[in-house]
């Protein structure tokens, strides 16, 4: 008996260590298999931040310095900066990195686009960001004016790719309009995109959505065993936080579930609580009649709790909110961006006087158009307070934009 005991103890353990070893291999990675062959002799900036890491977690950074046929030259730091030590809309100035001693330039200061003072001593750029599959969160901004900055000054780009943790089959939104550019809405993509950084990169060189037409001498690092349809706990990998507010491997789900709404800063998304973009909620409402009518949605693979919380910080620090807590089941089965429209829906027969555009400043009606991509879907939604009337329009672009992005597929 006690032998067997032991034998089935050692079997779980040597299960959950087999559990942990990655199922896919990262594009830096795959780059460290190949001995770094594209990046001998040639000086290499790196654009990157705290999720550009191996397996084992050891920063995209580190591997590249630590290398002897790697000449590491400069580093370049998106919103949060490289080693994320900044918080969300921070200014950021160029510094020097203590640990490796090379300078690192802004690219969420003065300028968001690398100049050719930055790049003069660079013949070769690399990307190494995890991006989260949402067109309004600015990595794939900074990727992008990067690589026409590389087009620019007549350098390489290379994209060390990664999962996209919302998957590569859901596609959801409008395309961006134009006089709606921005850098929470940089190319004409819908709001959920399904591709890999690799994958997106590789359809704006070659379809003309760079500024001006342009296109760089891009090279794509493909990961290995990544598939379309995994979740990003099927690849094994260990998610660290993008942002502050995306802390965990389905904080992105939710990130498109409630946060165009939370640009309205009016409802709460649960930025400031523990448990950010997983809750819509206002002061002076009934959570449980809130939960309970939309549940009565009957929406498939989700269900919404009753919830009462007080955010620690942020513009409701200490207000005493009640709401809903958004609990996915299917996440197949679910349109993520209806939620905070239903939210809105449901608000308006219970409480009209809560109304969010209505309450909203105009910054923040100017920014939810940003994010939304066009004033249509504020306009169209906001005279009757009804998701069906936006319905159609937030998935009007879905289907061809699937055809044209297919072209660009590198994994099944």
């Amino acid at each position: 008996m006690k032998s067997m005991m032991i034998a089935v103890v050692s079997l779980l353990i040597f299960s959950s260590l087999e559990a942990q070893v990655p199922v896919i291999k990262t594009g830096i990675e795959v780059l460290r298999e190949d001995d770094f062959s594209i990046l001998k002799g040639k000086r290499v900036g790196l654009i990157t931040n705290p999720t550009g890491v191996d397996s084992k977690l050891k920063s995209t950074i580190d591997i590249l310095f630590e290398s002897p046929v790697v000449n590491l030259v400069a580093l370049f730091g998106p919103e949060h900066g490289v080693r994320g030590d900044y918080a969300a809309g921070d200014y950021i100035e160029s510094y020097i990195d203590s640990k490796t001693n090379l300078r690192v330039f802004s690219l969420y200061g003065k300028t968001r686009k690398p100049t050719t003072e930055m790049l003069k001593d660079i013949d070769v750029l690399v990307y190494d960001i995890q991006d989260i599959g949402c067109r309004s969160y600015t990595y794939i901004s900074t990727m992008g004016v990067a690589m026409e900055a590389a087009a620019e000054n007549n350098i390489e780009f290379v994209v060390l790719d990664r999962p996209n943790p919302l998957g590569g089959i859901k596609v959801e939104g409008n395309v961006v309009e134009d006089g709606f550019i921005s850098f929470v809405s940089q190319f004409k993509i819908p709001y959920v995109y399904g591709l890999t950084c690799g994958e997106l990169a590789l359809m704006l060189n070659n379809e003309s959505m760079l500024a001006g037409g342009l296109k760089c001498r891009l090279t794509v690092i493909s990961m290995k065993n990544w598939k379309r349809e995994m979740s990003f706990e099927e690849t094994g990998l260990q998610w660290v936080p993008t942002s502050p507010h995306i802390p965990h491997k389905d904080s992105p789900k939710y990130y498109v579930a409630s946060g165009v709404l939370g640009e309205l800063g009016v409802a709460s998304e649960g930025v400031g609580y523990t448990i950010p973009f997983q809750i819509l909620g206002m002061e002076d409402v009934d959570s449980d009649l809130l939960s309970g009518k939309m549940n009565e949605l009957g929406l498939n693979g989700i269900i919404f709790r009753p919830i009462t919380y007080r955010p620690f910080y942020g513009r409701d620090a200490k207000k005493e909110m009640h709401g809903v807590q958004i609990h996915i089941t299917d996440y197949q089965k679910i349109n993520l961006m209806s939620i905070q429209f239903l939210f809105m829906q449901v608000l308006a027969e219970l409480y009209p006087e809560k109304n969010p555009f209505k309450l909203a400043a105009e910054a923040r009606l100017a920014m939810f158009d940003k994010v939304a991509g066009t004033s249509k879907v504020r306009e169209m939604f906001s005279k009757n307070m009804k998701f069906e009337d936006v319905n159609n329009f937030l998935n009007k672009d879905a289907e061809e934009f699937k055809k044209l992005s297919a072209k660009y597929y590198l994994y099944k």
